[in-house]
């Protein structure tokens, strides 16, 4: 009965891990009206290498006083043009406007604007703009939605007509320039959008010399603020073709001396363009648009450095990461992926001839050391991805030549994991480097995860704060290596136990994987919990045998469809503003605005599948799988059979990194991450159990399944030559000449009855790493727990032997 109600118990203790990790939130500080008036002073390409106490020194007491962060100007269109930035800033959402560009990117007319009446100003083109957002890009913004919330705004210069603009195009108030005294205009609405100019270029000397005259507009603007007023300072977009991390500052009650960040980052010193609209309606305590910003409003938190020059170096810093990230992340994927590619095309002839012949007939059996030489190959190719990501905690980027450097220490960092694998106890043993690559890979990426996912940020193997997808948890890829090191480490203990515990130690260890990767504390992805759920189930349910059923797979689907039902009722219950990506969507497909987020994601899959070198990873690697692992003479089914543990947890993974992909808009990524650690660690251990197909088991005496241990329960027999640490006791590496033939008896030699197993050197008792392997003719012998059984010398059949 009890293993009757197996399945369903594992799913709900699955699920409800998955819940309670989605389910628990961080404490977000909520934002409090805190002035009367905002001004929002925008600077087109300003960047935090411009800030210095001589070329803006309104600028560094102003960020001295108030807070501080990196701000992303990602727009609906790359690179973020200064007009895409100011419709960006007053729609609240990811916009761009209409029109021809130019070959920089950007439009090549300027923005019209109308002053029919001396007061306000009209834009022509708004209803055209409004038009193209709405019908077509995929993120449906509305132009003027900033404005459009208060009663009455003022602009100042073109750029803040933009923005300030309402959907039909009229500006309430509007100057080309700032007067010679603005405290009237400045007062005259409680929102204020202001135009100080642009910092374009690269030259150091003409970019110090336009942040300076932006500087002394800026110093105009606080001399005529109004009272109790938010200022925000913002390097409103980028003004090259590659983009960088802005300034942002803001100076007000409130807003003393700390971090700025927003929801919509999740990561101290972070902030989105998108996220100065809702910031500034909150900060005048006036409500959200009935359609939601995608920003979120921005506070301040403390922890920022007492020394200004301290604190301007973190985002300094962080846009050279950034920057460098993008020149050495498609150079780094593009190797790797060739350098698989290449592995894989030469383990094939390895594959073909490592399986032992009998007799003279056959191929010569490979050598021992270029075998061994393979292996280590392997192993550093599975350890490529957490080295590269262990690589950020060293300053990489700030050398002259941050390419070279990253790839030296990610060599460095390769070679030392390798070198700890090779040496690590149970390395000759058949699961010995899948068991520990895929530990140490757990390991360096939980712990990153677990400390705020600092290595994360901006890395080359994980997300980059330009992009403006993530800025806080797991990315894409290491989402793809954390899964499959959790789901392949748990095999590899579920191995090591009685056939019955495995499915509680699948559970056991994917349920902490699930709280890891789901819980917004940590990885903070909902949509990989949701999928790794999935694949946790899947490897739990077949953990201890058996094939992949219909009825099986779907357990594993309402395992995945509970946990995202759970999460969705616990998100949607929480107020609008506080719902996470899984309770926005939701809501959209509610109010009939779900065809958006389905247009992006759809987008993003195409977009990512064709143009990302992880699509290349994942589809190797399953070429790989499917025409030379999976054949008769690949080895891996012959794995799969004798470590079904091992088999449940690479299903399991196919399984999770395929829905996490294709739901969160990643395509392939997610499996390419994966199949780069698993893809190289399967071909291993299929060589090293192709290696020991000839081996013959010895039974051991009191085996038998009366004691409740199954033929893949653990109770190994011994090897050839008694002991070993292969599948059936013939350990050393592959090619490795074996002591005895693989023949039948004589005819007329007399049987000889088995020594007890007890007496026999070398033998293992209950090593569930290595159980019995199946001998020639395809069968476990078993053994009389009374009688002793004579040890069976199995000649292969030719049909075996042609197979092979």
């Amino acid at each position: 009965m009890l293993r009757r109600l197996a399945p369903a118990l594992l799913t709900v203790l699955v699920v409800v891990l998955g819940v309670t990790a989605l389910a628990a939130r961080p404490p977000q500080g909520t934002p409090q009206r805190t002035a009367d008036f905002v001004v929002l002073a925008g600077i087109a390409g300003l960047r935090w290498e411009d800030v210095d106490p001589q070329s803006t020194p309104t600028l560094w007491r102003m960020a001295q006083d108030g807070s501080i962060g990196s701000l992303s100007v990602r727009s609906a269109h790359r690179p973020t043009c200064p007009v895409d930035g100011w419709l960006t800033l007053g729609a609240g959402s990811f916009a761009a406007w209409n029109g021809s560009r130019s070959v920089d990117g950007c439009p090549s007319a300027a923005v019209t604007v109308e002053q029919p009446d001396g007061i306000g100003a009209n834009l022509p083109d708004q209803e055209s703009v409004v038009q193209y957002n709405q019908q077509r890009l995929p993120w449906g913004a509305m132009p003027g939605s900033l404005s459009e919330s208060v009663r009455c705004s003022v602009a100042v210069g073109p750029g803040a007509a933009v923005a300030a603009a309402r959907p039909f195009g009229r500006v309430d108030r509007y100057a080309s320039g700032l007067p010679a005294d603005p405290r009237p205009l400045l007062g005259a609405c409680v929102l204020s959008i202001v135009d100080l100019g642009t910092v374009k270029g690269a030259d150091p000397a003409t970019r110090a010399e336009e942040a300076r005259a932006a500087d002394a507009e800026l110093a105009r603007v606080l001399a005529a603020r109004p009272p109790r007023s938010l200022v925000l300072v913002a390097g409103i977009s980028d003004t090259t073709q590659a983009a960088r991390l802005h300034v942002a500052v803001a100076d007000g009650p409130g807003w003393e001396r700390g971090w700025l960040t927003s929801a919509s980052t999740g990561r101290d010193g972070y902030l989105q363009l998108v996220d100065l609209a809702p910031t500034a309606l909150a900060a005048l305590g006036r409500p959200m648009p009935e359609r939601l910003f995608l920003g979120r409003p921005a506070i301040s938190t403390g922890g920022r450095p007492a020394d200004l020059t301290e604190a301007i170096n973190a985002p300094a810093n962080a846009d050279r990461e950034a920057a460098a990230q993008r020149s050495v992340s498609g150079a780094f994927f593009a190797l790797l992926a060739g350098v698989q590619v290449l592995l894989a095309l030469a383990i094939l002839p390895l594959l073909r001839r490592a399986r032992p012949h009998a007799g003279p007939a056959g191929p010569t059996p490979v050598s021992g050391r270029i075998v061994a030489v393979m292996e280590l190959l392997l192993v550093a190719a599975a350890l490529t991805v957490p080295a590269a990501l262990l690589t950020d905690a060293v300053p990489w980027w700030r050398g002259e030549h941050p390419g070279w450097i990253f790839a030296g220490v990610t060599a460095l960092l390769v070679a030392a994991g390798t070198a700890a694998v090779r040496f690590a106890p149970g390395y000759a043993n058949t699961l010995g480097p899948l068991g520990a690559v895929a530990g140490l890979t757990t390991l360096v990426v939980g712990l990153d995860v677990l400390t705020g996912a600092r290595l994360q940020l901006n890395s080359v193997v994980g997300y980059s704060a330009l992009q403006g997808g993530r800025y806080a948890g797991l990315s894409t890829v290491g989402l793809g290596v954390f899964l499959a090191g959790a789901l392949v480490t748990g095999g590899w203990f579920a191995q090591r136990v009685h056939r019955g515990w495995r499915p509680a130690v699948m559970v056991a260890v994917g349920g902490l994987a699930v709280v890891v990767v789901g819980s917004p504390y940590l990885g903070a992805d909902p949509v990989g919990a949701i999928a790794l759920t999935a694949g946790v189930s899947v490897a739990a349910v077949i953990s201890a045998g058996g094939w992949l059923t219909i009825s099986r797979l779907a357990w594993a689907a309402m395992a995945a469809l509970a946990v995202g039902i759970g999460f969705a009722v616990v998100d949607l219950r929480r107020p609008a503003a506080e719902r996470g990506s899984l309770g926005r969507f939701l809501s959209a497909l509610g109010d009939g605005t779900g065809g958006f987020a389905v247009h992006r994601s759809s987008t993003e899959n195409f977009e990512t599948l064709v143009n990302s070198p992880l699509t290349v990873l994942a589809l190797a690697g399953g070429l790989l799988v499917w025409f030379a692992l999976l054949q008769p003479w690949g080895g891996l089914m012959r794995l799969f059979g004798i470590y079904p543990a091992v088999r449940a947890a690479v299903a399991g993974t196919v399984v999770a990194a395929v829905l996490g992909g294709v739901l969160d808009g990643a395509a392939l990524d997610v499996m390419g991450a994966a199949a780069a650690l698993v893809v190289p660690m399967a071909a291993l251990a299929s060589l090293r159990v192709l290696g020991h197909a000839a081996d013959r088991t010895r039974p051991v005496a009191g085996r038998s399944r009366a004691n409740g241990a199954d033929d893949d329960s653990g109770s190994g027999g011994v090897g050839p030559v008694g002991g070993g640490d292969g599948p059936t006791g013939g350990g050393g590496p592959l090619g490795a000449v074996h002591p005895r033939p693989i023949t039948g008896p004589s005819p007329s030699a007399p049987a000889k009855v088995a020594q007890p197993a007890s007496d026999t050197a070398g033998e293992r008792h209950g090593d569930a790493d290595e159980p019995a392997e199946p001998t020639a003719s395809g069968s476990t012998p078993d053994a009389d727990p009374t009688v002793p059984v004579p040890p069976r010398q199995v000649s292969r059949s030719s049909t075996e032997v042609a197979a092979s």
